[in-house]
């Protein structure tokens, strides 16, 4: 078994992560969750089944090792993440493939047998290809089956059942009835049945695992993208390599060019190209000068940069993605819950089923012996295995799909909630604008100016400033050198150039003329020599497909508007623009105020927005949807993260998770319907423990098959 650890220190209590394999079903999830709480120590303990994560709050005094050792008590086993890589031959994943190849192997050759013994062979020969079946499939059943034998007497020897267990003795007994059959030369032995429905349960399970450490791997290569550490450069400018889970806040790195950025850091020194696809989406890569921001897992391209920390290892935005990934599952929605106690059901259920299905028999009149086959064909053609699947491989699908696309799905619950939102209130800055400042009038057109404009601006750290050199740097300006460069807080910066001063900031510090505002929105001003100033009028870019997005929500029936907290002259040209109502100036509990009158209304709220004025309307919403650029409380916040400059994700959402719940309900009617046919069908004893096999098999397959139909959700 592989298992994943790390410890939270979180005075008085402390927090370790387990990724357990082994778990098969809810009452595992059960057994596991409600045996740690009974554990001196344990405050909680909760399991996320698609990445078979199992979260434990405890006390400080508690250790993993007493953590791990509780779990073996459970029936379970747990080992440490590195332990696990180091022996990758071992990922549950590899075992059942090679258990796979082994059952399935066998099945072709056994069936091979079989078909001269259907074809009418007799006496003794039938006899020889009954032994001969035996001598491969025995073997191969006690080999390839270890994944059932060994999870149902884990949970025998706890005194409970789970999934496993009526299949471990629905094969054991066909094996038993097979032998008994072939010792007394009757006419019908099952180890066909018997391999074939192995193989049948491990492709399943297999496919099953190879879902879940996708999900884990798509983590680990996100943490994977950080360097294991980063040059820090000292006081007197040495360079020493320190490790990544030490670097603070405050520290300066140095990036040179071609590395892996380890830290969330604004740019001290140095201008270069930033390949920042990993959290944007976008392969162009950007300019960053001094003032600008850099993001760990991002990839520097050109020249060396000096960079101040903001943030590193686990507090980094790359490390706030990971975290929402690992979310993805915690939470269930009603239908997991429905699939749940259903499955939890299952065991005494199909348990009480067969015995009276036996006993009923013998009654009857039927020999034991026909009664017993009745009874295997009853126990496995009633695995629950379709129903498991139902629900989670819908969403795992679905959520892979959209990921894909550049959307995060936090957990399942999210997809359902999303399918029946009715409403939907946008942000305006960061969410349908990209909250990125463009200049679009007022810059000045002589060459010289634009390139003193250019160099003025490359001394500051002002959006405005930012703007400007994004805007000319673009255009392929070149600055000049300046001389007696100084910023003055709260007014610009200014230089001199050949003599003359040149200045860039605020209207009644830059110079004694400047022209009045004739514009609505945000505005700097430049002057040079003794010549009038300029005013530089700024925009805040509009995703490029933000009026397509609103259309296409529109479309879906949804009602959209904007909640602004920006003045009502800036959030009145852009709703005029897109043609939706809006309300601006609105604060944090304004937002929040909005949202709950919509949801007491019977509404359902998709509310998307980015940044920390945000965090109480995604939160009140029935779904929240927030830009993976946003604020860390936006994305906390939200259910749902889109990557990249365009709003076409929000639609896209919705209309995956609409589709994605008309699979699940049509999954739920083929796993019942499936049940409704075939238990009386076996009660009857028309049906052989063959036939159940395929049959369970078959349901299986079909449930998958129609999930896999969502592999093209994110459109």
């Amino acid at each position: 078994m592989n298992a994943s650890l790390s410890v939270r220190a979180a005075a008085p209590l402390a927090g370790t992560d387990l990724v357990v394999d082994g778990l098969r079903c809810a009452s595992c999830i059960a057994r596991l969750e409600g045996g740690l709480l009974s554990l001196e120590g344990v405050v909680e303990a909760r399991v996320n089944f698609t990445t078979r994560r199992l979260a434990v709050a405890h006390e400080a005094s508690l250790d993993a090792d007493a953590l791990i050792a509780g779990i073996r008590r459970l029936g379970f086993e747990a080992h440490v993440l590195a332990d696990a890589q180091a022996a990758g031959s071992d990922r549950e994943s590899k075992r059942l493939a090679r258990a796979l190849a082994v059952a399935s192997f066998a099945a072709m050759n056994v069936m091979l047998l079989s078909v001269s013994v259907w074809s009418g062979a007799d006496g003794a020969t039938r006899a020889l290809f009954h032994w001969l079946s035996a001598l491969i499939a025995l073997p191969a059943i006690a080999y390839a089956g270890r994944p059932f034998f060994e999870s149902a007497w884990r949970a025998l020897r706890q005194r409970r059942t789970n999934m496993d267990v009526p299949i471990s003795i629905g094969i054991v007994l066909t094996c038993a009835m097979s032998l008994y059959e072939t010792a007394v030369g009757g006419p019908h032995a099952y180890f066909d049945g018997a391999v074939m429905l192995i193989a049948f349960l491990l492709g399943g399970r297999l496919l099953d695992s190879v879902m879940r450490e996708r999900a884990q791997d798509a983590v680990t290569s996100l943490l994977r993208k950080l360097p294991d550490d980063v040059r820090v450069l000292g006081e007197g400018g040495e360079v020493r390599n320190v490790p990544i889970v030490q670097v603070l806040p405050g520290m300066r790195v140095l990036i040179a060019a071609g590395d892996r950025i380890g830290v969330d850091g604004v740019v001290e020194a140095g201008t270069s190209d930033i390949d920042r696809s990993i959290v944007t989406g976008e392969s162009a890569p950007e300019r960053v000068a001094p003032g600008g921001t850099v993001l760990a897992g991002t990839m520097n391209l050109t020249s060396p940069l000096h960079v101040q920390v903001s943030a590193a290892a686990t507090h980094t935005v790359i490390a706030d993605i990971a975290r929402l990934m690992e979310a993805a599952g915690q939470h269930k929605s009603r239908y997991v819950r429905l699939a749940d106690r259903a499955s939890r059901l299952y065991a005494p259920a199909v348990h009480l089923l067969a015995a009276l299905s036996f006993t009923g028999w013998l009654i009857a009149g039927a020999g034991w012996h026909e009664s017993m086959l009745i009874a295997v064909a009853v126990l496995i053609i009633t695995c629950p295995c379709a129903l498991g699947l139902a629900v989670p491989v819908a969403q795992v699908v679905a959520s892979g799909a959209l990921m894909r696309g550049g959307i995060l799905v936090r957990d399942g619950a999210a997809l359902e909630k999303l399918a029946t939102v009715d409403s939907v209130l946008l942000d305006k800055t960061g969410t349908v604008t990209l909250g990125q400042l463009t200049p679009v009038d007022g810059m000045p057109g002589e060459p010289l100016h634009r390139r003193v404009l250019l160099a003025l601006a490359l001394g500051t750290r002002h959006p405005h400033a930012r703007a400007i050199v994004a805007a000319l740097e673009a255009e392929g300006v070149a600055p000049v050198i300046l001389s007696e460069l100084r910023e003055v807080v709260g007014s610009g910066v200014e230089a001199m150039v050949d003599g003359r001063r040149a200045a860039l900031g605020r209207a009644d510090w830059v110079a004694a003329e400047v022209p009045v505002a004739s514009a609505e929105g945000v505005s700097t001003c430049f002057a040079f020599g003794a010549e009038p100033g300029v005013r530089i009028y700024f925009t805040d870019a509009v995703r490029s497909d933000a009026k397509a997005a609103i259309t296409r929500l529109r479309k879906l029936g949804l009602d959209v508007q904007f909640v602004s907290g920006d003045a009502w002259a800036v959030v009145r040209v852009l709703a005029a623009q897109l043609g939706v109502f809006a309300r601006a100036r609105m604060s944090p509990a304004d937002k929040y105020g909005a949202v709950s009158r919509l949801e007491a209304a019977g509404k359902h709220v998709l509310m998307v927005g980015d940044g920390v004025n945000d965090g109480p309307a995604l939160k009140s919403a029935s779904v929240g949807m927030a830009p993976a650029a946003g604020s860390d409380v936006g994305r906390q916040a939200a259910d749902v993260v889109f990557f990249g400059d365009r709003l076409m994700p929000v639609p896209i959402a919705v209309s995956s998770a609409r589709r994605t719940m008309r699979i699940v309900r049509q999954n739920f009617v083929l796993a019942i319907g499936y049940n409704v046919l075939a238990v009386p069908l076996a009660i009857a004893g028309q049906v052989t423990p063959l036939v159940a096999a395929l049959a369970m098999s078959g349901s299986s397959i079909l449930v998958v098959a129609n999930a896999l139909r969502l592999k093209s959700a994110a459109r």
